[in-house]
């Protein structure tokens, strides 16, 4: 259910859950370029783990989502017959691993984890023998608790996805209905409220989504997408009040497929993403909450079609973490800071197209996680430190 791809099989954190959306509108203001640096600051630390139980196959293999101030990780792992389940991992390296009651055991169903909150609550969705999905949220104790969002469908493929919680334990996702539209919805599992944005479509593969893993900030702020009834592809900021306000990012294409992505909002409303220009082109950019937009692009990233720059998480600092797909299709790990981009890969990250180095989010202390895909196409989880080697290794311990 979780494939961690865009309309044309680009690893997108934030679209990867479900489809794309939203419309225009906002004025925008201005926008710059960002000058890049290939080269490193410092002597970054990278540690490599895989789940227990997870598949050695193609395809397989750990999914790390979200990773919290403390540095644990949430996430999940496809197993040797492409099931998902889904895992904890402590900052000391230790992993825990659970299924929610109900998900099913065949390929493409189980469960998937997406987002996790100070207290370690983890959200996610799990898809049961009937692939319908449906939410959970599990707390520090091990306790899951299901719910359905309101509209929710009930055939194949329809259900509920979740995909945010907030430090105040508010949940965010949207559902897919009969007619197998998009509709977003927010609050706690005794009751949520729906919405849409506005000129979201109202047909199948259209409708309003939002962005998963950091879409929904401590103040109650949603950061999304929709499609419109051209299926393309629009921003948009949710108040906690309901005020929606719709963007375009600079440069964003017009055609069905193209358009804007929001991939993470932070505490002060400062929203990252991507856009498809009109050439299919993949760039990154930086919006503030006053609508201001900052374009990059990540160095050696491609110029082709379903090539360029992906963004995947921002922090608190306005650091982004993302990836770039480069003239061959293969993957690489950038952070770009207020000042610079950086780019990095993961040792045993494979060198051919589709392969590479894949960051999902940072946190508070820009420790970094996502994962790598490996010469035989398998996914492994990382973690990536910026202190020194000696005071990580020492945090690690026995378990690494």
């Amino acid at each position: 259910m979780q494939t961690k791809a865009l309309t044309r099989n680009i690893p997108l954190r934030f679209f990867s859950r479900g489809a794309s959306a939203l419309l225009i509108s906002a004025a925008l203001a201005g926008w710059m370029h960002l000058p890049v640096y290939a080269s490193e600051a410092r002597d970054p630390v990278i540690i490599e783990f895989d789940a227990p139980g997870a598949g050695t196959g193609s395809g397989q293999g750990t999914f790390p989502s979200d990773i919290d101030g403390q540095g644990a990780i949430a996430g999940y792992y496809l197993d040797a017959n492409n099931a998902a389940h889904s895992f904890l991992r402590a900052k000391c390296g230790r992993i825990i691993t659970y299924d929610a009651p109900g998900a099913g055991h065949g390929a493409g169903q189980g469960t998937f984890a997406f987002s996790l909150d100070r207290s370690e609550a983890i959200v996610g969705y799990y898809v049961d023998p009937g692939n319908v999905a449906h939410g959970y949220v599990r707390a520090k104790d091990g306790s899951i608790t299901s719910f359905e969002a309101p509209g929710a469908g009930t055939g194949s493929g329809q259900g509920t996805f979740p995909g945010d919680i907030n430090p105040e334990g508010a949940i965010a996702g949207y559902y897919i209905d009969a007619s197998n539209a998009f509709h977003g919805f927010v609050g706690h599992p005794s009751a949520f409220t729906t919405f849409d944005a506005p000129d979201a479509g109202t047909g199948a593969g259209q409708g309003t989504l939002i962005a998963f893993g950091s879409g929904l900030n401590r103040s109650g702020t949603i950061a999304g997408y929709y499609l419109d009834a051209n299926k393309v592809i629009h921003g948009y900021v949710r108040s906690a009040d309901g005020d929606i306000k719709v963007f375009d990012a600079p440069g964003a294409g017009t055609s069905a497929g193209q358009g804007t992505f929001a991939a993470s909002i932070n505490p002060e409303g400062a929203i990252a993403g991507t856009y498809f220009d009109s050439s299919n082109v993949l760039h990154g950019y930086l919006r503030t909450d006053d609508d201001i937009f900052t374009t990059f692009d990540a160095p050696g990233a491609g110029a082709g079609a379903d090539q360029g720059t992906v963004s995947q998480n921002l922090n608190r600092s306005k650091d982004i973490v993302g990836y770039d797909l480069d003239a061959n299709g293969v993957n690489h790990g950038f952070v770009r800071t207020p000042c610079r981009i950086y780019t990095f890969d993961a040792p045993g990250a494979g060198t051919l197209s589709g392969q590479g180095t894949i960051p999902v989010s940072n946190n508070r202390t820009d420790e970094i996680t996502g994962n790598y895909v490996d010469a035989n196409g398998v996914n492994h989880g990382f973690v990536r430190s910026e202190r020194h080697r000696e005071k990580w290794d020492e945090s690690v311990g026995d378990d690494q």
